[in-house]
């Protein structure tokens, strides 16, 4: 299949696209490198740049590049606490660039659309772990302008018959040889905490060590970046069978902050030094996605779900690339 990648020069789109390509199909990438690099996108794929609220250059794209079998849409702004900050550059920005990309999807007769979702769908979950048929509550503007664009997916189906899937989960991490996880400025914890090994930071500060956990740090859901990729073409190809989906993906099991900043010690062989901040406004103390569903439906299990391979896979890409893709 000849696929679209939106964010393709991201963390996650541009592992996919490898994947995909890997896989035997043909990959276009767009991409606006806001957050993304142009070095991260695979060689053997085509790459456009530019921004999708910009309806002349989405437009564009599809004259360029004709019979597109479906859309893996990555593009997003994607930071909980900035879009609490600035909501309408989620609540809008998001929404008008997967508007236009739709708009030309069905417009050129693409009948498969993958959605890069989020488990920020879920801010107050009736259990743990979050099953894919919980009630959705948005945590943030960027939970809600995913949700905005699940539901405008419901409706496109219903009226132009575009099948789509949405995956819905919290924490991408790790990465391969030749990619991972750069972002300007880093918030993520396990980056951070590498960034200390590495002797760029002085110390990783863990926010709140009086949840009710077993060691009283925050429980969260990492799963790595290379069984995300599988999940997004497994479900691309699942699509004329099943028809649409949406689907929560989580390893089964969580972490504790500590446990990273532990695991990570082992991994790197150094002592990685931390301290406790408060609490951050709004963080509850676990947070786990059930991958039930499509475990079930497709298949998909986790191929690294230990913490220790998912680390060190990051520590691999980090330290080839101290600098990640910075020359």
């Amino acid at each position: 299949m000849k696929i679209l990648v939106t964010g393709g020069a991201g963390y996650i789109g541009s592992i996919c696209a490898a994947e995909l390509l890997a896989a035997g199909h043909d990959v276009v990438v767009f991409d606006n490198l806001y957050q993304g690099h142009r070095e991260a996108v695979p060689a053997d794929a085509a790459f456009v740049e530019g921004d999708l609220r910009d309806p002349d250059a989405v437009a564009r794209l599809f004259q360029q590049h004709h019979g597109f079998d479906g859309i893996m849409h990555f593009a997003s702004f994607t930071l909980v606490g900035e879009s609490m900050q600035q909501p309408l550059k989620y609540l809008r920005d998001n929404l008008v660039a997967a508007a236009n990309l739709l708009e030309h999807a069905v417009a050129h007769g693409v009948g498969r659309f993958i959605l890069s979702s989020t488990a920020n769908l879920f801010d107050d979950p009736a259990k743990i772990p979050i099953d894919a048929d919980e009630r959705i509550v948005p945590g943030s503007p960027y939970g809600e302008s995913k949700y905005f664009i699940e539901r405008t997916l419901y409706w496109f189906e219903r009226i132009y018959g575009l099948k789509y899937a949405c995956l819905r989960y919290f924490n991408a991490a790790g990465g391969t040889p030749d990619r991972g996880e750069h972002h300007e400025p880093e918030l993520h914890l396990i980056p951070i905490v590498l960034q200390v090994a590495l002797g760029q930071r002085e110390k990783v500060v863990i926010f709140g060590n009086d949840y009710p956990t077993k060691d009283g740090t925050c429980v969260r859901d990492y799963i790595h970046v290379l069984d995300l990729a599988q999940a997004h073409i497994l479900a691309l190809e699942a699509l004329d069978r099943l028809g649409s989906r949406k689907y929560n993906l989580g390893n089964g099991n969580g972490f504790t902050n500590l446990e990273v900043v532990e695991t990570a010690r082992q991994v790197t062989g150094h002592p990685i030094p931390y301290e406790f901040g408060p609490r951050r406004p709004g963080d509850p103390a676990v947070l786990i996605a059930s991958s039930e569903t499509i475990r079930r439906e497709l298949g998909w299990t986790p191929r690294f779900p230990h913490l220790a391979q998912i680390i060190g896979s990051a520590w691999e890409w980090h330290s080839r690339h101290p600098h990640g893709y910075r020359r």
